[in-house]
């Protein structure tokens, strides 16, 4: 009964402003626009959130297509231009008028105070601010807008992080957490162990830091244990241009009921049950530039709706699961690479890592896993713990750990890329 009150508190709350959303689309968006006309829907028909369904899913085809058909106001109330990065597609572009920075601001300034961050912290943002990227940006208005120090590191080059702790003496990291380990391994080295740097804080991006029951993965863990550090997560992308951060109770990340509407829908397009895993659909509130209406995110995770620690009573998105697109088919057994990485996450001696996946025949896919090592390490034992977890027995590699590095680590990425998808090109073989 009392999640019922909740949800129709919601419901209540974003109704109009999914009205308001609808009309913008239908007045200034001309995909949306043309969108409309091809279903006979009007912004005026809406008397529900239920009656999103009437409307079809946008998808990163689309906004890869018709790129431009997405700007929604005239080039002259454009004051940023971000680009998403690639990581699964091409770059699309993403329009910001001087309201989205502000809404921006609004949501990271929402999501840093639920994780605990004051005006007195020191956060150092181990993500970009340039290359188009809109991550970095947001953490720094956020931070602007709470009072606290933003010290603006990026991400490529991690001795260069390394030593801004060394140092500005941050107690808040916020980064990829793959590139926050790298940064402990370049202080431990030094002499200087990570536990002793004086962080308190860690809010981590671009990758999942706990499990599906919402405990810490063993990623998360391993950075709480070699920071001593509270560790957090977040989700997020630039088309929806809004987050979903862990609280300082670290139970998944809360929705924003006034930035966001979503839904976690079946592969027949239709919303699965409370608590089942899904593919996260979204419509951002509230944006000028690229307003988006239903888009896929492509990918997997769930709704958590009982009460959280910290007494906020929104929904929760748990972690992602894995990637629609990124699903993969071996010998008769349905995965993610996440459980894969999650493996590798628990195995002492593995520094770094990253998988291919090519077609074996039809319906069947041949994973092979390139795992990066310096010392002792057997590819039969990597092998068969990782068939002890997922029934999939994989082709393993063992390489050096600054190839992995080199493979993995690209300039125009803003994190790791570990999965590559050669699926589409042995095809054409």
């Amino acid at each position: 009964m009392a999640d019922d009150i909740v949800n129709s508190a919601i419901a209540s709350r974003q109704l109009p402003l999914l009205q308001r959303h609808l009309a913008y689309l239908q007045q200034f968006s001309p995909y949306y626009r043309r969108l409309f006309q091809q279903c006979g829907f009007t912004s005026a028909g809406l008397r529900s959130l239920a009656d999103l369904q009437q409307l079809p899913v946008t998808d990163k085809n689309d906004l890869s297509r018709f790129n431009r058909d997405f700007l929604a106001v005239g080039e002259e109330k454009v004051v940023d231009i971000c680009q998403t990065s690639g990581t699964t597609g091409d770059a699309v572009t993403v329009w910001q008028t001087e309201a989205d920075l502000q809404r921006l601001a609004k949501n990271e300034q929402l999501a840093f105070t639920a994780a605990g961050i004051k005006a007195t912290d020191r956060v150092l943002i181990g993500a970009a601010l340039d290359r188009v990227f809109m991550a970095g940006l947001a953490y720094f208005l956020g931070l602007r807008k709470i009072g606290a120090t933003a010290i603006r590191a990026g991400s490529g080059q991690p001795t260069l992080v390394a030593e801004l702790i060394r140092q500005q003496r941050p107690n808040v990291l916020v980064g990829v957490p793959s590139l926050l380990l790298m940064v402990a391994n370049q202080l431990q080295q030094r002499g200087e162990p990570p536990q002793t740097s004086g962080v308190e804080k860690i809010i981590c991006i671009g990758e999942p830091v706990r499990n599906e029951d919402l405990s810490l993965s063993p990623l998360g863990l391993a950075l709480s244990e070699t920071w001593e550090a509270q560790v957090l997560g977040t989700y997020a992308s630039t088309e929806m241009a809004t987050a979903f951060a862990d609280c300082s109770s670290g139970c998944g990340g809360h929705l924003l009921p006034d930035l966001m509407i979503v839904e976690i829908l079946d592969d027949a397009g239709e919303p699965v049950a409370v608590g089942d895993a899904g593919e996260v659909v979204v419509t951002p509130l509230g944006i000028e530039g690229t307003p988006l209406l239903r888009y896929r995110t492509g990918d997997i995770a769930r709704i958590h709706t009982d009460p959280c620690e910290c007494g906020r009573e929104t929904p929760r998105l748990g972690p992602i699961l894995g990637r629609r697109a990124q699903m993969l088919k071996c010998r008769g057994t349905t995965l993610f690479p996440a459980a894969v990485n999650g493996v590798l996450q628990q195995i002492t001696g593995v520094q770094g890592y990253y998988l291919e996946v090519h077609s074996e025949f039809d319906l069947s896919d041949r994973l092979r896993v390139v795992v990066g090592c310096d010392g002792d390490l057997s590819v039969t034992m990597v092998a068969e713990q990782i068939a002890a977890k997922t029934r999939v027995k994989p082709e393993v590699v063992l390489v050096s750990s600054a190839a992995i590095r080199e493979k993995t680590l690209q300039p125009e990425m803003r994190k790791p890329v570990t999965f590559f998808d050669y699926r589409d090109k042995d095809s054409l073989v």
